[in-house]
């Protein structure tokens, strides 16, 4: 089950990464969930480094953390896609 959180977590936090990056991302969805995930754990690693990885109530810290690592990841991770696809433009 915490492996379908992980996903979730990581598809919503992908998608307001997504949001909050300037411009249009061109990665596929799948891979925005990847990223996502991998900023939800870049995000858990750094609040339990700094010793706010559980706090009473709502661990708001840790959530900002989280979507500050994944709007890093997803930045990173676009333009590692981009420069992998040969920044090819789709024409419609």
């Amino acid at each position: 089950m915490s492996w379908l959180w992980a996903i979730i977590v990581g598809f919503v936090l992908g998608l307001i990464a997504r949001a909050i990056l300037p411009g249009k991302q061109h990665q596929p969805l799948w891979l925005t969930t990847i990223f996502g995930i991998i900023g939800a754990v870049l995000g858990n690693a750094v609040a339990s480094w700094i010793g706010v990885e559980e706090t009473r109530g709502i661990d708001w810290i840790r959530h900002l953390l989280q979507l500050a690592g994944a709007i890093v990841i997803v930045g990173l991770g676009e333009m590692v896609y981009a420069s992998l696809r040969g920044n090819r433009r789709r024409t419609a």
